[in-house]
């Protein structure tokens, strides 16, 4: 069971794989759901974790990095410019040395956009050969999720994060576990979505190779009082590292399959 952190940040990033993660999925604004980071966060993120790499031991590769893809907030139907802008934002990360890319695009009617993924997928291909693609949770928008998954696995995808098209991966269990039945090691199926390490032994059973949470804890250097009800300007989000490590740890209890 590998297990994937949404992070914000190089330090996140660093507090993540030191407390056991296997990757890191990179973004911004993850209140909005998740944005493109800026190249210049892939960077930092980047040499951050080759550092960690390096104080580990002589030969140690740095954790992957998986920037998100997502122009823009709100639905996944996009525009041709909206298209063209994230084709571009794939060969830009990629080509400064992140593992993969995290996208996904639909058409109005919820089907998959096929075009527009593909063209993501090959600009992936063309700048990294050995880039991994992960389709992001508009998956749990589709009418077909079966049906997506062959699509998925068709393109060349390497995974899916999907909270089984229910409000948490724990409500979405059943879903989940038709799903990695489905895909029959075609393609990963990572749950995510409300997901809490007291839910990672449940999605083993369910047949499922990888979990994703945020693992977040909102912080604030605000210290003065504030008003109850009013919102904190100075409050934002980190990476908690006991979240990490209480899920690093059951995924490591779990048995081998």
């Amino acid at each position: 069971m590998k297990l994937e952190i949404a992070v914000v940040s190089a330090a996140g990033a660093a507090v993540a794989i030191t407390g056991g993660a296997d990757r890191v999925e990179l973004c911004s604004a993850l209140e909005l759901g998740g944005l493109t980071p800026s190249q210049g966060l892939a960077v930092a993120t980047l040499e951050r974790l080759a550092q960690l790499a390096s104080e580990a031991g002589p030969g140690d590769k740095p954790a992957g990095v998986h920037p998100l893809i997502r122009c823009r907030p709100g639905d996944f139907s996009y525009s041709q410019d909206d298209v063209n802008t994230m084709v571009e934002e794939v060969k830009a990360l990629l080509g400064i040395g992140c593992a993969g890319v995290v996208v996904g695009a639909l058409l109005p009617d919820g089907r998959l956009d096929r075009d527009a993924v593909a063209r993501m997928a090959d600009a992936a291909r063309e700048t990294s050969p050995t880039a991994e693609l992960t389709f992001h949770r508009a998956m749990d928008q589709v009418p077909d999720a079966l049906g997506l998954i062959d699509e998925l696995a068709d393109l060349g995808f390497t995974r899916i994060l999907t909270s089984g098209q229910a409000a948490t991966a724990g409500a979405g269990i059943d879903m989940l576990r038709k799903m990695a039945e489905h895909a029959d090691g075609r393609l990963q199926i990572m749950a995510g979505g409300g997901l809490k390490p007291s839910d990672i032994p449940a999605m083993y059973e369910a047949g499922v190779q990888a979990v994703h949470l945020s693992a977040k804890r909102m912080v604030s250097g605000n210290t003065s009082a504030v008003a109850v009800g009013s919102a904190d300007s100075a409050a934002y989000q980190v990476t908690d590292q006991e979240i990490v490590r209480a899920a690093a740890m059951e995924c490591a209890n779990l048995p081998t399959r």
